[in-house]
């Protein structure tokens, strides 16, 4: 009698996990690390499988699809941080601009959404990527505010860029997480 119950057990975690992790995908477009949660989330269930797998059964996720899903997640991170530099770069940025524009950029990040959660961490990656973009062009009175704006505007449109290209990746790991989950 309680068989049924726990044979079902795996196919309404893939299910709950699918549209957990589809929330994600959604969560990378704010600017959050969807892409991460979706990770941890796999993680956090494999951890847990002794709950309700029998004996000696794999995990729901095999750790070569976790270590598949954090190298694709690690390549949209690098993408964004390289195209904040690129596009300060492309607007006539010098290195420390650059370096400026991705450090800027983090730290608002995590600036904006303890202020304003969701919202909050797009909005402040771009005003982190534009002040880091003009602290590292101005340091040293080489430029003023107003030549080192021109630069910023490029970081800040490298950086959404960024987060924009960082929406297919999370969709890829989205289907190998998503698809695991329904093989297992």
């Amino acid at each position: 009698m309680l068989q049924p119950l726990l044979d079902s057990i795996p196919v309404g975690l893939a299910l709950g996990y699918g549209l957990f992790a589809l929330l994600c995908v959604f969560l990378v477009i704010v600017g959050l690390p969807g892409t991460w949660i979706m990770i941890g989330g796999a993680i956090l269930i494999d951890c847990l499988d002794w709950l309700w797998l029998p004996p000696g059964s794999p995990f729901t996720f095999h750790p070569l699809t976790i270590v598949a899903a954090i190298l694709v997640a690690l390549v949209g991170e690098i993408l964004e941080f390289l195209l904040a530099a690129a596009g300060a770069k492309k607007f006539g940025a010098s290195k420390r601009g650059m370096f400026g524009a991705v450090i800027g950029g983090v730290i608002g990040a995590l600036v904006g959404t303890a202020f304003l959660p969701i919202v909050g961490t797009l909005v402040g990656a771009v005003l982190g990527t534009a002040a880091g973009a003009i602290a590292g062009e101005t340091y040293g009175g080489e430029k003023s505010v107003r030549e080192a704006a021109r630069p910023a505007v490029g970081a800040v449109i490298g950086r959404v860029l960024g987060t924009l290209a960082k929406l297919p990746i999370a969709v890829i790991v989205w289907l190998i997480l998503a698809i695991a989950a329904f093989r297992g």
